[in-house]
């Protein structure tokens, strides 16, 4: 670098970066030793605004996948073992159609609304509204089109409960995209409000149902498209972009070509992300039985809560994370992460300490003794979030840091330790062999995230930055 260009980049940062960093950033600046230890006591940790957003994020992702999880455990008491196979392998259907849903809107439209575009966010979230609009229908007639091929070439495949996953997953998904855009206007207590409505509605409507004995799968999805169309009515003055007259493809005419630079990544790791767990039912399915793959979800219901609990707090944590990096590079980012990492930790021990303890008759419980005999295998599954935990705040601090590509190879890595570990395991060892494979899955993915954030680090850290004059501390 020459002693010119030097001297500029010490006083005169670009100025969009310097104004993100005045804008959202602490007055004060933090010591450096903060990037290297990331404990802080829990007075400095945790204030009133930030409490009082992760306690409407908590209740949001509650909220919001509560109904769902309701009916999942009303399905498997009522419906026998390969009833409930047949709703676990189509569940799994649409959580693969979530993650391409979220590979080719969602992923882009957080990482760059809260950051490098958030001063157009109206017109940015006005253009994202109707590419969302496009790929539901797009993935609602491929559902259907599906189910109707299956229905006249293979009948006794054509099942309602795919029906039904064909009528609402434009709903579900752009259910979705709305409490996410409430998210980056940081307005949690609008995501709360909308799934609030969703869950009650959804929970009279699932109550009726299992009252009058008519409860399936079809009616599982039908009666949640339902009640997150009519929540949608609590919330749909607050929806942004519809006042906005700006143009943001005449601000940046070649956005596209940025949103597919980052979302191509994406979209493949949608791809190679259902070898990670999903996988593991359509295993359990065409070598055992679905039966057994009803049993493998089973337990994994007892799992999901802390999922989604980590789902509230990323919604949260990946804006902040995107913005740091933006303004701050590395040293705006790793301490964030570092007490994001922590902190999960904890709750993670916590969980699968609980689950060891009361698991069991837990278990029993929820599911009216139908499933005890794989509920042992329950303090096997409930190290699973720990070693998930751990890979997803890596997930997090990486697609912050727009390096989709990293997270990529983390789920190919899982994916091969599918078929090299847990297949094998599941044909020797059954329900079983599966939870242990998904442990190693789990164990290659988090391996991989953190060998890949740790190389990027260290390239990040010797790119040059600017150091803001009177902040000695702010780099951007």
């Amino acid at each position: 670098m020459t002693p010119a260009i030097e001297t500029q980049s010490m006083q005169e940062p670009p100025p969009a970066r310097l104004a993100v960093a005045d804008e959202f950033l602490p007055r004060q600046s933090k010591a450096l030793r903060r990037h290297f230890w990331p404990f802080r006591s829990p007075f400095q940790l945790i204030d009133a605004t930030r409490l009082r957003q992760l306690s409407y994020s908590i209740f949001d992702q509650g909220f919001s996948v509560g109904g769902m999880f309701l009916a999942n455990i009303a399905l498997a008491r009522t419906q026998t073992k390969e009833e409930y196979g047949i709703f676990a392998l189509t569940y799994s259907v649409f959580t693969f159609l979530s993650g391409l849903h979220n590979a080719a809107v969602l992923e882009a439209y957080t990482i760059y609304g809260s950051g490098r575009y958030h001063r157009h966010f109206a017109s940015y979230a006005r253009l994202l509204w109707r590419s969302n609009a496009w790929l539901c229908l797009v993935l609602t007639l491929a559902v259907a089109a599906v189910w109707g091929a299956l229905a006249q070439l293979a009948p006794r495949y054509a099942s309602r409960t795919l029906l039904g996953l064909a009528l609402a997953c434009g709903v579900l998904l752009t259910a979705s995209f709305l409490r996410r855009t409430f998210y980056m206007q940081r307005r949690p207590q609008l995501a709360a409000r909308f799934s609030a409505a969703f869950f009650f509605l959804d929970v009279a409507l699932l109550w009726l149902l299992v009252r009058t004995n008519r409860l399936n799968g079809f009616w599982a999805f039908a009666i949640a498209a339902l009640a997150w169309s009519a929540a949608g009515l609590f919330v749909a003055h607050e929806v942004p972009g519809t006042s906005s007259q700006e143009n943001f493809l005449q601000i940046k005419p070649r956005y596209w070509s940025e949103h597919w630079k980052y979302s191509r990544w994406v979209l493949v790791t949608a791809l190679v992300f259902q070898f990670l767990t999903q996988g593991y039912y359509w295993l359990a399915a065409g070598i055992l039985s679905v039966k057994e793959a009803g049993e493998l979800r089973s337990l994994n219901n007892l799992v999901m809560p802390l999922d989604q609990v980590f789902v509230a707090l990323t919604l949260l944590i990946l804006p902040a994370l995107s913005l740091r990096f933006a303004a701050q590079g590395l040293a705006g980012l790793v301490p964030l992460w570092k007490r994001y990492c922590f902190g999960w930790l904890l709750v993670t021990s916590s969980f699968a300490a609980s689950l060891l303890l009361v698991g069991k008759p837990a278990m029993h419980v929820l599911y009216a003794g139908r499933f005890d005999d794989v509920a042992a295998l329950l303090s096997v599954l409930a190290v699973l979030p720990v070693v998930m935990g751990i890979g997803n705040t890596i997930n997090a601090a990486l697609k912050a840091m727009e390096k989709p590509q990293a997270v990529f190879y983390a789920y190919v890595a899982s994916g091969a330790a599918t078929f090299l570990i847990g297949l094998p395991l599941i044909l020797r060892f059954s329900v079983r062999g599966a939870v242990f494979g998904m442990l190693a899955s789990a164990g290659a993915y988090t391996t991989a995230l953190g060998i890949a954030f740790a190389a990027y680090s260290r390239a990040e850290a010797r790119r040059p930055r600017f150091c803001v004059s009177g902040k000695e501390n702010l780099l951007v």
